[in-house]
C-alpha cells in the first residue's frame, strides 16, 4: 500500500514521477525548487528541506530512508538509483567564520551545491556536506562525514571521509 506522507498534494512540486511514496511524518518545504522522478521513496519522517532559491532534484529509483535530512539551499541534484540509508543528513550551506567578535550563527552563509551521481549509496547516519561531488557508483559508509569530492566507484569511509577502497 503507497502513502502520500503528511498530505502534500502531488501538485505543489515542480514535478514529480509516476508512483512516488512520500510515507507519514515526511515534512516538505519550498516544494515549487523541488523535483522528483519517478518509482522514489521517501520514509517517514524525512525532511525534503527544499529552499526558496536553487533547486532539489531526486532521480528516478531512489530510494530515501526514514529520518534522511536533505537540504538544498545550495543546490541539490542526487541522480538515479541512489540509495539513501537512514538518518543521513545531506547539507549545501554552512556558516563562514570571518570575525571572531560576532557569533557564527550571525556571520554570512555560504552556500554550495550537491552532487550525488546516480548508483551511489549513502550509508546509515552518514553526512555529505556542501560542495561535495560524488561520482557514479559511490559507496559511502555507515556514520561518514564526507567533506571533499570522491570519484566514480569510491568506497569512502570514516570522519573524516577517506577513499577504503574502490568498488569493481
Amino acid at each position: 500500500m503507497k502513502s502520500e506522507g503528511s498530505g502534500l498534494p502531488p501538485w505543489e512540486f515542480a514535478a514529480r514521477g509516476d508512483n512516488v511514496v512520500l510515507e507519514p511524518g515526511v515534512l516538505v518545504f519550498h516544494p515549487e525548487n523541488i523535483f522528483i522522478g519517478k518509482h522514489v521513496y521517501v520514509g517517514h519522517q524525512s525532511i525534503l528541506k527544499g529552499y526558496y532559491r536553487n533547486e532539489m532534484r531526486i532521480g528516478s529509483g531512489t530510494w530515501i530512508g526514514q529520518q534522511v535530512f536533505m537540504h538544498s539551499a545550495g543546490g541539490l541534484d542526487i541522480g538515479e538509483n541512489v540509495g539513501i540509508g537512514p538518518g543521513a543528513k545531506i547539507i549545501t550551506s554552512s556558516h563562514q567564520f570571518e570575525d571572531p567578535q560576532t557569533p557564527i550563527l550571525h556571520q554570512p552563509i555560504e552556500f554550495k551545491s550537491v552532487i550525488i551521481e546516480s548508483g551511489c549509496d549513502i550509508g546509515l547516519n552518514a553526512v555529505i556536506l556542501p560542495g561535495v561531488h560524488l561520482g557514479a557508483g559511490c559507496q559511502v559508509g555507515a556514520g561518514a562525514v564526507v567533506s571533499k569530492s570522491f570519484p566514480a566507484h569510491s568506497i569512502i569511509t570514516g570522519v573524516p571521509g577517506r577513499i577504503a577502497g574502490t568498488i569493481g
